[in-house]
């Protein structure tokens, strides 16, 4: 009835090794070179991603802002109703 998902093909001339989850440990050098790199990669990406952020923010806010402004009515076309 067909080959078992495991063994679709035959892949000659590669090797694979594994080891034992057991024998692995789960987080090697997480707090001494771990953090340490994510808080180095942060600092050189910043500049990258944050002045489009603001920009994106402040347009963002601005628009708003004008929306919520051209929503309201203008007093003066009404002084003369009464």
């Amino acid at each position: 009835m067909g080959r078992h998902f495991g063994n679709l093909a035959k892949v000659r001339h590669v090797i694979t090794y594994s080891l034992s989850p057991f024998e692995q440990r789960a987080f090697p050098n997480y707090f001494s070179k771990g953090i340490p790199n994510v808080w180095r990669r942060f600092r050189a990406s910043i500049f990258k991603f944050a002045p489009p952020m603001i920009v994106m923010y402040l347009t963002y806010t601005w628009g708003n802002g004008v929306y919520e402004q051209g929503k309201r009515k203008n007093p003066a076309d009404f002084e003369k109703e009464e």
